[in-house]
């Protein structure tokens, strides 16, 4: 799909990657782009360098993701991409407190529902849209360092996956992001760490990489190539597989 011409609306869209993603849309030619955010005064700052809606908004209740749709509908009209970018860094283990799980299901995964319930039919209807959910590449292989992360990000992309499934010969296009290391502020404290070790990207370079690949309509959005290796390895030997993770993990997990 081209972006040129199309209704676009991004979630996490005050800084980091969903900034970038607004700037490089625009740069595109999306007709509207509508960012959200928890980050008011932020996302005003990255609405007005667009010309487009800035929505603040939570993505863990439904009834802020609908009425993110509804404003940028009635500002722009129909939505033709919708990007669930939004995410935060709360890790723990199976001993974390259940809010800390819950917190990490709702902006990991019933964001992705939720957006997927509010435009899905729509976009149908319309003839067409797409899709890009935002997870990572702990979502194809793991994280060392946590599980409420590695889980709900692993459960980000089989939502993801079920979506295509279901929708792809529906006219609604569906990719999944899975980068590793990228400079934001949510990794501000963590560019030394494992998701590191294939190098870190700047928000523009994922940017680049999701226009590119929604271009040619491809599920799997691969910032960091060699994260396609390490998923064959995985899946040609999974002990084997799991004994690297337990050596990364004494490697850098302190």
């Amino acid at each position: 799909m081209k972006i040129a011409g199309k209704n676009v609306v991004i979630t996490g869209g005050a800084s980091g990657i969903g900034k970038a993603l607004a700037e490089r849309f625009h740069a595109e030619g999306a007709k509207g782009i509508t960012v959200a955010d928890l980050q008011e005064g932020p996302l005003q700052d990255v609405a007005k360098s667009v010309n487009g809606l800035a929505v603040p908004t939570n993505v863990a209740k439904e009834s802020e993701i609908k009425n993110l749709v509804a404003r940028a509908e009635e500002a722009f009209g129909p939505i033709d991409i919708f990007v669930s970018n939004a995410g935060l860094a709360r890790y723990g283990w199976e001993e974390s407190p259940d809010d800390v799980w819950q917190l990490n299901w709702d902006v990991h995964v019933m964001a992705h529902v939720y957006a997927a319930r509010a435009v899905v039919d729509k976009m149908i209807k319309n003839g067409g849209g797409y899709l890009v959910n935002t997870a990572s590449a702990a979502g194809l292989l793991s994280q060392v360092d946590s599980a409420t992360y590695a889980t709900t990000k692993h459960a980000a992309v089989a939502f993801a996956e079920t979506l295509s499934i279901r929708y792809g010969d529906k006219g609604v296009r569906v990719s999944v992001l899975c980068p590793q290391s990228v400079r934001t502020a949510m990794t501000a404290s963590r560019l030394d760490g494992v998701a590191s070790v294939d190098g870190v990207l700047e928000p523009e370079q994922l940017a680049d990489c999701v226009v590119d690949t929604m271009d040619k309509e491809e599920f799997l959005i691969l910032p960091h190539p060699q994260v396609r290796e390490y998923i064959q390895r995985k899946a040609t030997d999974y002990d084997r597989w799991l004994k690297g993770m337990r050596k990364l993990r004494d490697a850098y997990v302190k």
